[in-house]
């Protein structure tokens, strides 16, 4: 017997919408420019330093190779974090939108009970503005919301996957996982989700495998299609 689909479980940064390149590469750009720093990303080179997690280790590496002293890059580092993500959250978070197909399949959802959640490498409260700016109807809908301050998404036991499913007191074929990145499907993938990955061009090239489904984006799916693909039923 087919299972039920009883949840989809999203990242967030390029999986609901373009936040790498219209977000936190210029958010970043920004926030060492008023720092007076000499250093600017390419979009090419944000993507270069993708195995990096987060920003201010990339910071802190870009800065090492130009030869920066230790402890003056940790001085340069503590300043850009809260500056990047205010800059973040109040102008550049604001002008985002939602990737194609993304906001149907959430209003479908809910419309046939199946539960929403987040997993994210990212800062929760960049999460909670993110869904509020461009999920604002459907945002208190999203339960839990785990990010960076709730563990490492990609430890490479599931951790944060694993225990997204224990508060929804879920199993794995219950649920589909909605990715971007290689990085997190492997993450789902130790937890046991079933996933998709909808790939951008921040994340286009990479191998994917064993993922249920690889596609450039949501906007040919509905809800129905898609759990189809995963064998279930809704």
């Amino acid at each position: 017997m087919y299972p039920s689909l009883r949840a989809l479980i999203f990242d967030v940064d390029g999986t609901l919408a373009d936040t790498e390149r219209h977000g936190h590469l210029p958010a970043s750009n920004e926030a060492m420019r008023q720092l007076g720093l000499d250093l600017q990303w390419s979009f090419e080179e944000f993507i270069r330093l993708s195995h990096l997690p987060g920003t201010a280790f990339r910071l802190a590496y870009s800065l090492g190779q130009g030869g920066m002293p230790t402890m003056e890059i940790e001085r340069y580092v503590e300043a850009f974090k809260p500056l990047k993500q205010r800059l973040y959250i109040e102008k550049y978070l604001p002008r985002l939108s939602l990737r194609p197909g993304v906001e149907r399949l959430i209003v479908e959802a809910l419309a046939r009970g199946v539960r929403l959640a987040v997993v994210s490498t990212s800062h929760e409260a960049q999460i909670h503005a993110l869904l509020k700016n461009l999920l604002g109807a459907c945002y208190g809908n999203f339960n839990p919301i785990l990010g960076k301050e709730s563990g490492r998404k990609t430890d490479n036991d599931g951790f944060l996957h694993k225990r997204c499913l224990e508060l929804m007191q879920l199993s794995p074929p219950e649920t589909i996982m909605i990715e971007d990145s290689e990085e997190g499907l492997k993450a789902a993938l130790e937890a046991g989700i079933p996933t998709a990955v909808f790939y951008n061009d921040y994340t286009f090239g990479k191998p994917f495998r064993d993922a249920r489904l690889v596609a450039p984006g949501l906007e040919h799916f509905n809800l129905v299609q898609l759990a189809a693909v995963f064998g279930m039923r809704i």
